[in-house]
């Protein structure tokens, strides 16, 4: 019994969602946590109070709510940076997803200045990645006559690195990677790359979407050569709300980065010849920001802290360990991704021979198991693996080995509903 398992029925008290059942009385199994992570009664609470009580627009209005509106946002920025274990809160620009965070970078480093990235420069990301750090990437080179490499995939799910010379050259000026996949739910080597890519002058964006709610992450802590230069999450796999995603950078790269969207409150002034910019992290948070989410996404890192993330880590290793076991155990299953789960997430990816996935994910749903099916946006890693699609499980802080059970058992069903009957 290791990390949450002791405490889980008290954790679990802590989601109210979970408590529900399916419209046949079945207990609800979430089983799609990689996906969006469940909230807890605390997040809920935190946000629903906001805007009952202190609900105002944020740096603007001199009155009451404005104050303590504006207190509340900024609370959320200094929560996010003491999960991060950022040198600075100042290097916390709160976006609306990880998404717009990856598009903020690669739309930046398009413009002159620091690291410009131009005409026979590379950028190298992964085969692994979901498509918010691929798509962005593709469109910066398209438009710059840079070029886009990257790192493949072996065979058994890890990131292959045998190139990695020929990759990261004095040409390659951004190294861009996701810490944890989304699909194979490979743990990637974002100490080693970052010192590799940092030793050419390349800058190192890692997508720790993934990550973020199931590892410790203490920026401060890394050696700086081994550190990234800017890091990405979204709010909603860690506990938080929807709408409101996280960029930290360097604090040096972000002032030499300019505005990615313009209009109030990312100025210092505003004449109709010119315009002067705030500083970092204001000049890229144009417009009314997300006041109320970054308010539930301080409540749920302050959630995740309190609980301790190597208790969660702990939790998501013993679980993914008991779930490889019995989706191994299912005649006909391949997982795709690593078989370890000393080396993975919590996301597992698999093919059921024989039975398409999302005819997997219906006949789990109608039992009250919730999985995905489809690509999982990163189609690239399927188109490697030969698979046009798969049917994922992931787990997190509140699954039982129960809910896996009833996961394998749901398969086994599955597999002889449509194979031999």
């Amino acid at each position: 019994m290791e990390g949450l398992l002791p405490q889980l029925e008290v954790v679990r008290k802590d989601f109210p969602i979970l408590t529900r059942t399916t419209p046949d009385g079945s207990p609800l199994v979430y089983l799609d946590s990689a996906n969006t992570s469940q909230k807890p009664q605390c997040v809920i609470d935190a946000m629903v109070d906001h805007l009952e009580r202190h609900n105002a627009n944020v740096a603007r209005a001199m009155h009451l709510l404005g104050a303590e509106a504006t207190e509340a946002f900024e609370g959320g920025r200094d929560k996010v940076a003491a999960f991060l274990g950022a040198p600075s809160r100042d290097e916390v620009v709160l976006t609306k997803n990880a998404s717009e965070a990856l598009n903020l970078l690669a739309n930046t480093l398009a413009w002159p200045g620091v690291h410009q990235v131009g005409a026979g420069d590379v950028v190298v990301t992964t085969e692994m990645e979901h498509h918010s750090n691929i798509v962005p990437w593709q469109l910066l080179t398209q438009r710059t006559g840079a070029e886009l490499q990257w790192f493949g995939i072996t065979d058994d799910g890890l990131l292959d690195l045998s190139r990695i010379d020929e990759l990261l050259t004095e040409r390659t000026k951004v190294v861009t990677l996701t810490w944890v996949s989304n699909m194979l739910g490979t743990v990637n080597p974002v100490a080693e790359i970052p010192r590799r890519a940092h030793e050419v002058g390349a800058l190192v964006f890692v997508d720790a979407s993934q990550a973020a709610p199931q590892l410790p992450i203490d920026l401060a802590a890394m050696p700086v050569e081994e550190r990234p230069d800017a890091l990405v999450f979204t709010g909603h796999k860690t506990v938080g709300p929807t709408g409101i995603g996280v960029l930290w950078a360097r604090a040096d790269l972000l002032e030499a980065l300019p505005p990615f969207l313009g209009g109030g409150e990312m100025i210092e002034t505003v004449r109709m010849e010119r315009s002067t910019y705030a500083s970092a992290p204001y000049k890229f948070e144009a417009g009314t920001p997300p006041i109320v989410e970054a308010v539930g996404l301080g409540a749920a890192l302050e959630y995740l802290s309190d609980l301790g993330m190597e208790s969660v880590e702990r939790h998501e290793r013993t679980i993914t360990a008991y779930a490889l076991e019995g989706l191994q155990s299912v005649p006909g299953l391949r997982v795709l991704g690593p078989t370890d789960a000393a080396g993975r997430g919590g996301a597992i990816a698999f093919e059921l021979d024989g039975v398409h996935p999302h005819d997997i994910a219906q006949v789990l749903d109608s039992r009250g198991v919730a999985v995905r099916a489809g690509h999982h946006c990163a189609r690239p890693a399927h188109e490697r693996f030969g698979v046009q699609s798969s049917t994922r499980m992931s787990s997190y802080l509140y699954t039982t080995p129960a809910e896996i059970d009833a996961l394998v058992e749901g398969l086994e069903y599955t597999r002889s509903y449509f194979t031999l009957g």
